[in-house]
């Protein structure tokens, strides 16, 4: 998703980014936190622009499902940036689907993929290139199950520096202080608590209300847009459905490709039905290895030909790395609403494309 421009950035938090990058004494990794819409994807950008310059590469673990930096929702990614750019579409360096847009539907498997995530980091990327820092931001939720999660994701990944924004609200903030650990001791790690950068007419750090609905179908749209050259004039959703309603898809036989429901069961009789018109995720499991399937995309499922067992798929993938992809992940990513309204007329996307020789 693109940069918001002209974010404002208070002296605290200038002064914290600053301290972030220009530690030294061994790799960076700063571990972003706090409550929801509290600016932690804001701070991030920041701390990137700062780190850039002077370390050429830097990496960004995303692990916020609903609304992630470089990828589509329902995303965890790890990114390996190398341009400071403020409308930067790298491809992830790893992405998982996880297939909703909050953590709480299955926090384990989660973890798990936010593990793999930063095991990456440390295997292929720490190990030979190890001036490379590592941003890793998170969700907003920080309560029950949510600070649990957050703070197995510390213990694991061991930050050098653990950035804690706070609002007026203290209901809402994480614990003060090294949170994390058992006896409260940082350690190591460089904790910085920083108020959040929006604030009210009595100077207290509030939250930035957003429509998250809107953002994620943005993102959504914006994605599939890259189905088409960028010369291709479309000034409107409204033109990005009608194109995506009229461009080809590609054939996906059933029998060349493992279809893999998330976070539920469906009955085998219903699996064609529950695939046409979602959102799957494209991946490619990893062989020999213990390690999830990786995404490399996802993909409308614009009908389904029974008899012949074969699905069209429309997707912004290449080709030649749509054909390394062998499982279909299936989680709760809908397709926005403003691209089944094509026209006033019936979507393009109903369950009546599922039938024999379409």
């Amino acid at each position: 998703m693109a940069m918001e421009e002209e974010a404002y950035i208070p002296e605290e938090w200038s002064e914290a980014a600053a301290t972030i990058a220009s530690a030294s004494g061994g790799p960076i990794t700063a571990f972003i936190c706090g409550p929801k819409n509290s600016g932690k994807s804001t701070f991030s950008r920041h701390l990137l622009q700062l780190l850039l310059p002077r370390h050429k590469r830097v990496a960004y673990l995303d692990s916020d499902v609903g609304q992630p930096e470089f990828t589509p929702p329902g995303c965890l990614s790890l990114t390996i940036l190398d341009t400071e750019t403020t409308d930067m579409k790298p491809q992830p360096e790893r992405c998982f689907f996880f297939g909703d847009i909050s953590s709480k539907r299955d926090p384990q498997i989660y973890l798990t993929y936010i593990f793999a995530l930063y095991d990456h980091y440390c295997h292929q990327i720490s190990t030979t290139n190890s001036g490379v820092p590592l941003i890793v931001n998170t969700s907003g939720w920080v309560k029950g199950i949510g600070y649990d999660v957050l703070v197995d994701m510390l213990n694991h990944i061991a930050p050098s520096h653990v950035v804690n924004i706070r609002i007026s609200a203290k209901s809402k903030n994480l614990p003060s202080g090294a949170f994390w650990s058992q006896d409260g001791d940082a350690r190591a790690i460089t904790l910085l608590e920083i108020n959040s950068a929006r604030q009210d007419s009595l100077n207290r750090s509030v939250l930035v209300h957003k429509d998250s609905r809107h953002i994620r179908d943005l993102s959504i749209v914006t994605y599939f847009r890259q189905c088409f050259c960028g010369d291709v004039n479309m000034s409107s959703i409204k033109e990005i459905a009608l194109a995506l309603a009229a461009h080809s898809p590609y054939e996906v036989s059933v029998s060349a490709v493992n279809i893999k429901h998330l976070h539920c069961e469906v009955p085998k009789a219903e699996i064609f039905y529950s695939l046409n018109a979602s959102i799957v995720g494209l991946a490619v499991n990893s062989e020999g290895s213990e390690q999830p399937p990786r995404c490399v995309g996802l993909g409308i499922v614009r009908g389904i030909d029974t008899l012949r067992r074969v699905l069209y798929i429309i997707t912004p993938v290449p080709s030649n790395v749509l054909e390394e992809v062998d499982v279909l992940l299936q989680g709760f990513i809908q397709i926005p609403a403003c691209l089944l309204q094509v026209q006033g007329c019936v979507s393009p996307y109903m369950a009546s494309n599922v039938l024999p020789g379409i």
